[in-house]
Parts: structure tokens; sequence; C-alpha cells
């Protein structure tokens, strides 16, 4: 079963904060904004243009921002029927060998998110195949645009950074897709932290055994009680 997580370090308090705020806010958001479409549509045949659009967004940030809050408590799925067979040395080693292959994969799909999301910013992809080995002239999109977001006013001040001082109509894409990076650098920390717990002996894997029959066990409690 996945278990609380409490930061011992600022940065991992700020992280922290920071990761379940968002996850909060985007599941509020995402419930207000189709609350509101729906009730504009069955009693006043109307919407939010925008909404549809809008949700989609935020489900994306929504599961980014999963796949390492489920790495933080120890909730991914795992099966461990193969590593009980060996000794606890061994199944340490194993641990590991598993969170330096998470480590690694982290790494490679943070590149690949960079390098899709940059030229949207206006920066420059990497060079490199597999692993950064510097940076390479890519062309700047940055004014590409969403499809029905509008562009907020409060954001005029970013036109002449990003797009030269051409107006955006909508929302531009580097906005949204900037969760992309963001999430995937955020996914490579929360491994790096249980590779590091595993490592000084805190946990003994990256999942938490026996899932299934604990969550039994939970029932049989429940059920017991009643």
């Amino acid at each position: 079963m996945a278990h609380a997580y409490e930061a011992k370090t600022a940065l991992g308090r700020i992280v922290n904060e920071i990761e379940e705020t968002a996850i909060a806010l985007i599941l509020g958001l995402m419930t207000i904004i189709t609350f509101i479409n729906v009730v504009l549509r069955y009693g006043f045949n109307t919407g939010l243009i925008w909404g549809l659009e809008a949700v989609t967004f935020l489900f994306a940030w929504l599961v980014l921002f999963g796949v390492s809050y489920t790495v933080k408590v120890t909730a991914q799925l795992g099966v461990d029927a193969v590593i009980n067979l060996f000794s606890t040395p061994v199944r340490r080693v194993l641990a590991l060998v598993a969170g330096a292959v998470c480590i690694m994969y982290a790494a490679l799909v943070l590149k690949g998110a960079w390098d899709y999301w940059a030229p949207f910013a206006g920066l420059d992809a990497t060079s490199g195949r597999w692993f950064p080995t510097g940076f390479e002239n890519s062309r700047d999109q940055a004014w590409y645009e969403v499809i029905d977001l509008p562009f907020p006013e409060w954001l005029r001040w970013i036109e002449p950074i990003m797009n030269e001082g051409e107006s955006y109509e909508k929302l531009p894409r580097f906005i949204p897709y900037a969760m992309l990076p963001f999430g995937m650098a955020l996914l490579l920390f929360r491994f790096v932290q249980a590779f590091l717990r595993v490592w000084s002996g805190a946990a003994s894997s990256l999942i938490v055994s026996h899932e299934a029959e604990d969550d039994i066990k939970d029932v049989q409690h429940m059920n017991a009680g009643n």
C-alpha cells in the first residue's frame, strides 16, 4: 500500500507543496469548468468554447504530476513474486539496479520532453541522440497557438519577449506544453529520491510489497469491526 510522504529537506518540502497544491488545484479547476459547461449546455443551450481544450490540458497536467506523485508515495504497481525468492541482500541489489534503470529512463524522457517543448518557447533543443551533448539551433515556434483557449490580457507582457511584439489571439503552446519538461524533471527527482532511500537502507524496494495482501487484510479488519 502507498505510504504517507514526509519531506526531510527544505527542497523536498518545497517540491512536495508545489506538487500536492497543483494536483488539488487542477482537480478543482477540471470539476468547475466541466460543471459550468454542463449547466450552460443543458440549461442555456450554449457553452464554453474553450472548455474542452482547457480540461484536456488540465488532465494531461494531472497525469504528469500523478506519475511523480505515485513514485513519491510508492503507489506504483509492481510485482515482487520473483524478487522475494532471493535473500534480502540480493533483493536490495536488484532494487538498486531497478532504481538506476528508472533514473536513466526518466533522464531520457526528460531530454525528449525538453527537445519537444523548447522550440515552442523559442529555445534550442539538445543535440545528441540519447543524452544531451549540447544545444543545436532549432526553428523558433513560439508563435504557435492552441486552438480555442483565449490569450489572457494580463500576459500581454510576454509578447515582445516571445513573439517579437506580435499579438497573440490564443494561448501560445509553450505555456501548456511547459508541463512536459517540468513533469519529467519532477519524475527524475522522485526516482533519485527513491534510489537514495534504498541505498541508505531506509527502504528495501521501489514499491510496497504484498499490496494486494495488505488490502485484503484492511478489508477483513473493517468487516470484523462491523
